[in-house]
């Protein structure tokens, strides 16, 4: 038992540093929108007229930004944009899948908004294809996380065991999953964790 008493010591300070971390992500972000003259209002990045007029000016031309894109690039999109259609596949799919069997189960539904954030348009230096650039990787980064989400909670309702072998950047859920082989947590405590649905495991 000593050694789960120090595993759940590691993960309360884990705990701990992540609440530290995230209140010092928003006392940056704070300090960035003072720094570089923007607000938020209502979810929408409104910078200062001054701040766009100058980031306007910055602003590389678009035959200019295409004449000198590398061929391969030039080659390759296709095959990057074309990677759209899978993804709107993903999204349909997986809101499809939550709207549907988590109602069934009693798993709350992950809110795609929170995964969805997509405001580099704003920004006046860019010109359009890197706009569209910033919005694709955007959307296509908060898709992933929102499938994440889903599939980690629905990890959560039906296999809730670790793995016998160490996995790479496992999902924040499987921290409080069942030890593999320990039985008798699995018995005990899986009617508990289908249950526990703070973020924070």
């Amino acid at each position: 038992m000593q050694t789960k008493s120090t595993l759940d010591d590691i993960l309360e300070r884990l705990r701990t540093a992540q609440t530290e971390l995230e209140e010092e992500l928003d006392r940056l972000l704070t300090e960035n929108r003072e720094n570089f003259h923007y607000q938020l209002h209502r979810g929408k990045v409104v910078f200062e007229e001054g701040i766009r007029r100058l980031q306007r000016q910055q602003r590389t031309g678009l035959w200019r930004y295409l004449s000198r894109a590398p061929i391969r690039y030039m080659l390759s999109a296709p095959i990057i944009y074309g990677m759209i259609f899978p993804l709107v596949i993903l999204d349909l799919s997986v809101t499809i899948y939550q709207q549907i069997c988590f109602r069934a189960y009693g798993i709350p539904r992950v809110g795609r908004s929170g995964y969805m954030v997509i405001d580099r348009h704003h920004l006046g230096y860019l010109n359009g294809i890197e706009k569209l650039n910033c919005f694709y990787c955007s959307y296509a980064n908060g898709l992933m996380a929102y499938a994440r989400e889903i599939a980690a909670r629905t990890e959560q309702f039906w296999c809730p065991i670790k793995h016998a072998q160490k996995i790479h950047d496992p999902h924040h859920r499987e921290s409080k999953f069942f030890n593999y082989g320990d039985d008798e947590a699995w018995r005990h405590g899986f009617k508990r964790l289908r249950k526990d649905w703070h973020k924070d495991a």
